[in-house]
């Protein structure tokens, strides 16, 4: 097959969605089809035999790390050059726009793919009131495709349940061989601890630090556990907010860390903390629970497809007057317990994570590619 696609987000940037997007890619070319990615400029020219397209694109106001990137006519000549069996948008925001259009003005079968769920990030930008238009806007586009994926049950449903057709679910997916419990490091756990000692639990986050992650409802947990220590790996537009909320507390800012680095940093950790309630899969439990490390997390949108309350981590309720302290302290307390329960709850994390492998995650889209395929394009809304 012949796959473009069109996605607001690639590399440079690291985040869940370019991790999955790299390792579609790799698996999509190893297994024989040529791909094409369009994506914002400052991007390589080419990755792991897929042929990569940078346009021009201009910084988010609010969120200045995404880039908006507006189709031009060198898009729709390398899409003619191309020749695509079919088109896959991810998050279609601007760029995604014009592989849609590209899509129905040159009659190609369109599949796409919905990844972060924007409407709840309204409210943490002081924009809730645009939810209801935001949410048609959405619809309009995912409409036009014959196929939209979304990577988590909960998510499914959601997208149905505000009109928009064709829902499926994409399987989650993680690297099990870079993630795993024995790259746990004494050097490494020093570097997550920085200036503070290994007196108590050290928990800790992994993301971009960016105000719908929900980040500052960590801080409760660590003055209800005074020797607890706190490490916030990784960087974006709420780090000075963030470092102020904590400051006084035992926490690391450690900044980015990639590859075996990153993978020792989850294994080195006792408790992973992903308060957000807005996530659509949450692919960073998944690389923790594959290090070993076990997972507290939100009993919102996709995360529960990934934990299982007390059997591979816990979960906690995150609304609630305290916007869900005492639930997310008592989730921790409970992951911490003792040393035979938490090695019981590693243990059941790294099995949970082993069943989700990228290779058969683009199996899985493969079949719905050839799915597609088979259709007429008449299946598409109008």
């Amino acid at each position: 097959m012949k796959i473009a696609f069109f996605t607001e987000t690639f590399l440079p940037k690291v985040d869940g969605i370019v991790t999955r997007l790299t390792k579609t890619v790799k698996h999509l070319v190893d297994a024989g089809d040529e791909v094409i990615v369009f994506c914002p400029e400052g991007c390589p020219e080419e990755y792991m035999g897929a042929r990569l397209i940078g346009v021009p694109a201009m910084p988010l106001p609010l969120y200045p790390e995404l880039k908006l990137a507006l189709p031009r006519p060198a898009v729709s000549e390398a899409i003619d050059s191309f020749q695509p069996d079919l088109i896959h948008v991810v998050n279609p925001a601007v760029l995604g726009l014009g592989g849609i259009w590209l899509a129905k003005a040159k009659s190609i079968p369109l599949v796409a793919s919905y990844h972060t769920h924007l409407p709840k990030y309204l409210e943490h930008y002081g924009m809730g009131m645009l939810e209801p238009l935001l949410w048609e806007l959405l619809k309009a586009a995912h409409n036009q495709a014959l196929l939209n994926l979304c990577t988590s049950t909960a998510m499914v449903q959601e997208l149905s349940d505000k009109g928009i057709q064709h829902t499926d679910l994409w399987q989650r997916g993680v690297d099990t061989e870079l993630f795993r419990p024995d790259l746990r490091s004494a050097e490494l756990r020093q570097r997550l601890l920085g200036r503070h000692d290994d007196r108590g639990a050290l928990l800790l986050y992994v993301g971009r630090l960016s105000a719908e992650k929900q980040i500052e409802r960590i801080k409760p947990v660590l003055e209800a556990l005074p020797d607890a220590r706190l490490a916030l790996v990784g960087d974006g537009p709420h780090r000075q907010q963030l470092e102020k909320h904590f400051e006084g507390t035992a926490t690391t800012f450690v900044g980015y860390l990639a590859g075996e680095e990153l993978a020792g940093a989850y294994a080195s950790g006792d408790a992973f903390l992903f308060p957000s309630s807005t996530e659509t899969l949450g692919l960073v439990l998944l690389e923790a629970m594959a290090a070993g490390c076990p997972v507290v997390g939100a009993n919102r949108g996709g995360i529960p497809d990934i934990i299982s309350d007390g059997v591979n981590g816990c979960l906690y309720e995150p609304d609630g007057a305290d916007g869900g302290a005492a639930s997310l302290i008592a989730a921790t307390q409970r992951l911490l317990g003792n040393d035979v329960e938490r090695q019981a709850l590693r243990n059941a994390a790294r099995s949970e994570a082993e069943r989700w492998g990228w290779a058969g995650a683009t199996e899985q889209l493969r079949g719905y590619y050839r799915q597609v395929l088979k259709q007429p394009q008449l299946n598409a809304a109008a």
